[in-house]
């Protein structure tokens, strides 16, 4: 998703480098997140229906994460840095927009999809909202809940030795969305509960990992669980599965970038995951009809290579620059948003005038504050994490 590969260097250096294009396709998903929620709300004229606007962002995120989060692991050898740096990278961001959302409780209510006792305080703890079957404070958080199941995977494949080097994973994915579509019609496992457990297992996984003790059998129990939780608690299991595939085409692309495997395996991952509404039991929101999430995948998919084949070029600095703040601009718009929404009312009726003119309101309000928390929020806590892992970072320990 939304999410700087670990060298977070390049995050003080949005000139065009050899990853700039990265940068720019986040810079592309970020605006069309805020796109899709802006003009749903305020310019409906604007808004496309044969693709999802957002769901084409959020596609673009996954990608670029899976392109890039395997790689980097591989290259740094290094699992306790990997995740000192993903927990200062995600969240100080992440809490503090949550602390917002609870100062701004009392006029903009929770969505109802947050449970209103401690269980929702245990499944935001770990940002596995929507893999334990519960709404994130804002419903731009579904997103980092994947992030997070496939960040535990990756490091999971890592210290077990797997690579994929004939690009199968995204194909393996996709069939299991394709199954799951076709048998589940939701979640297996609900309630409370899970949110509770994977708590209790994510937070023993952690401290094994970040205290540098038991490391290997940590990182192993923290990607099961991931595995587990998705196929058996998240809120639509089949979309859960899709996601990851989508994700592992990323990470299979690069391979097969560096002549260390196969193209095929994406085309083929890329055609089920576009048809699996088509059968399952749980597809009945209007972005996941056939030629709607047909579409968005094929856009994204276009979008994405053609970035990449223009790579070698000068990037524009514009979507750099956005790239690099893609994270606040993801978890800031919303709140924002939401806000004006309050003060403003409804808009899709309004003079058209008028809906421009609010348009440019939100956007002139949203980038001077997501440039603010990436500058003084973000910023300082990557430096602080990438101290830490220099500092704690190491080898494999393998004592349990």
């Amino acid at each position: 998703m939304v999410t700087a590969p670990p060298d977070a260097r390049r995050v003080t250096q949005p000139t065009p480098s050899r990853l700039a294009w990265l940068d720019a396709l986040r810079g592309i998903g970020a605006l069309a997140v805020v796109g899709e929620h802006l003009t749903t709300w305020a310019m409906p004229w604007l808004r496309p229906t044969a693709f999802n606007l957002g769901i084409y962002g959020v596609l673009v995120f996954f990608l670029v994460s899976g392109y890039i989060i395997p790689h980097s692991l591989e290259r740094h050898g290094d699992v306790r840095a990997f995740w000192i740096g993903r927990v200062f990278r995600l969240y100080p961001l992440y809490l503090a927009v949550i602390g917002l959302v609870a100062v701004l409780s009392p006029w903009i209510p929770l969505r109802p999809e947050v449970p209103r006792d401690a269980s929702a305080v245990a499944a935001h703890a770990t940002m596995l909202m929507d893999v334990v079957g519960m709404g994130g404070v804002l419903n731009t958080m579904w997103t980092l809940s994947y992030e997070m199941v496939f960040y535990l995977l990756t490091a999971a494949l890592f210290v077990v030795g797997v690579r994929d080097g004939q690009g199968l994973l995204p194909v393996v994915f996709a069939l299991i969305g394709a199954v799951a579509g076709l048998v589940l019609s939701g979640a297996p496992l609900s309630g409370p509960w899970p949110a509770w457990a994977s708590l209790a297992v994510f937070a023993v996984g952690m401290a094994c990992v970040l205290s540098g003790r038991a490391v290997r059998v940590g990182v192993v129990v923290l990607g099961v669980m991931a595995l587990a939780l998705l196929l058996m608690s998240s809120r639509v299991p089949w979309f859960g599965a899709a996601v990851l595939a989508v994700m592992f085409v990323g990470t299979a692309v690069h391979r097969w970038e560096r002549g260390q495997g196969r193209l095929w395996p994406v085309a083929i991952a890329a055609v089920l995951v576009a048809s699996t509404p088509m059968w399952a039991l749980n597809a009945g929101w209007w972005w996941v009809r056939p030629q709607v999430w047909s579409l968005t995948i094929v856009l994204a998919g276009v979008t994405f290579a053609g970035a990449m084949a223009l790579r070698a070029r000068r990037v524009p600095a514009v979507l750099v620059r956005l790239g690099v703040i893609s994270y606040s601009l993801y978890l800031v718009h919303l709140p924002v948003l939401l806000v004006v929404m309050h003060l403003v009312g409804e808009m899709r009726w309004a003079p058209l005038p008028a809906q421009i003119g609010i348009g440019v309101v939100v956007l002139g309000v949203v980038m001077p504050l997501s440039w603010l928390s990436h500058r003084f929020l973000e910023q300082p806590m990557q430096q602080l994490g990438r101290r830490l892992a220099d500092r704690y970072g190491g080898p494999l320990r393998t004592t349990a």
